[in-house]
């Protein structure tokens, strides 16, 4: 069994996460613990949150209150509800949050059933329960679990395979070539992408960009890729790869295939819908370009922003690295185009005492963004979330091409 602990700030966000697998019959909740049970009625964000306020109130110096773990045993072990109870309340005490309140639900949105448990780390007087030593204490609680359950012992030499492919470029490290294809190896099997722009967005997590080029082979006009290595602004610091030196799976012929695969696959998805009200969750509570971006990471969603020298806006790619899937905010609403998105950071950007948020500092917490979900096993504990969100259209990358059709206009009529 593998647990995942995240930590955060954004208590609604986590809670109407999980409620939403529960209003759209994709989950349960199983346990509460300092929290009335509802029989009568069903359960609803508001109501959580009520029993956690004093908590959160009470809170003096903890930066994330917000504990939102999963626990998630190995595909082949059948797991009743009544031991997923005893589970939770077992793993809750091990790691000191047993006198916590805290929410026990059961996903059932894909094959795999697992279970997230959220809480706060601040005790009613205001003191932060340690964390001191967490992840070993985590793997301590799983081992019991799993010989008291005759679960499947996760597999620490596959965990730290896991660690090992999906880690960003770190060009000061040397071996440029070895990082890429460890990458390179693995990315295009694992995600679906609908363009090569959104392929492009998901590589940037990893500090790598990619280019389509065309020469001529033996007298025929021959189309290939090549891979850069980026600084964490996006910088190509490297000379060219040939995707030929990665196999197969680099190559744009099989890029070109999963994008056609990918639009089939998240074509009408009603997992959509599940997405789009993350998003728009994240949106309505956060106060900022920053805090909207940090919120939606905690759900496991990083955001990669574009703009031009002069700060605006002009796409918003949405990568959900639990369902290791890629998507355009315009392909969820237009409400979530890059364009809305423009116009609302602006009117907040251009109110005194407002600091900007430049490219730079979006660049920065997309390395962090793949550094946490990639260096603490999401990719086991997570498969499966958000399967195959968004329904593909002839125009999904419309508003790049616009604004890029509009550059080379101005350009033209300069010279």
């Amino acid at each position: 069994m593998i647990a995942k602990i995240g930590k955060g700030e954004n208590l609604w966000g986590a809670l109407t996460y999980n409620q939403q697998k529960v209003d759209n019959e994709k989950g349960t909740v199983l346990f509460t613990n300092k929290i009335p049970d509802l029989w009568d009625r069903p359960y609803s964000v508001k109501f959580f949150h009520h029993y956690f306020e004093p908590y959160l109130i009470a809170n003096n110096k903890t930066e994330k209150p917000v504990i939102h773990i999963s626990l998630n045993p190995d595909p082949e072990d059948k797991v009743n509800d009544k031991d997923y109870r005893e589970m939770a309340q077992q793993y809750m005490q091990e790691m000191g949050y047993g006198n916590q309140p805290y929410v026990v639900f059961k996903h059932t949105d894909i094959d795999r059933t697992h279970i997230h448990i959220v809480t706060t780390c601040v005790q009613i007087d205001g003191k932060k329960i340690s964390d001191r030593y967490d992840h070993s204490r985590s793997m301590e609680a799983c081992r019991k679990l799993e010989r008291q359950y005759n679960l499947k012992v996760a597999g620490e030499n596959r965990n730290l395979n896991q660690n090992s492919i999906f880690k960003p470029i770190d060009y000061t490290k040397g071996n440029i070539k070895t990082q890429l294809s460890s990458i390179l190896r693995h990315i295009p099997q694992t995600y679906s992408i609908q363009s090569i722009g959104a392929y492009n967005a998901l590589l940037s997590q990893f500090n790598i960009s990619c280019e389509e080029v065309t020469g001529e082979l033996h007298g025929k006009m021959r189309k290939g890729m090549v891979y850069f290595a980026t600084d964490k602004n996006g910088k190509k610091i490297s000379n060219p790869f040939k995707s030929s030196l990665f196999g197969k799976h680099a190559g744009v012929e099989n890029i070109q295939v999963l994008i056609e695969k990918s639009k089939v696959k998240m074509k009408n998805n009603p997992s959509k819908f599940i997405l789009k009200r993350t998003i728009e969750t994240a949106l309505s509570t956060s106060k900022s370009e920053a805090s909207f971006k940090s919120q939606l990471l905690e759900q496991g969603i990083a955001t990669v922003i574009r703009k031009n020298d002069e700060g605006r806006i002009y796409g918003i790619t949405f990568i959900d690295h639990n369902s290791k899937s890629v998507w355009n905010g315009s392909q969820l609403s237009k409400e979530l185009s890059a364009n809305s998105f423009n116009t609302l950071w602006n009117e907040v950007e251009t109110k005194p005492k407002t600091n900007s948020y430049n490219s730079s500092n979006n660049d920065i917490s997309l390395e962090k963004s793949s550094e946490h979900f990639f260096n603490n096993n999401s990719y086991e504990v997570f498969d499966g979330f958000f399967s195959g969100l968004l329904s593909s259209g002839p125009h999904e990358d419309q508003e790049e091409q616009i604004f890029e059709s509009q550059m080379k206009k101005r350009q033209r009529k300069r010279r």
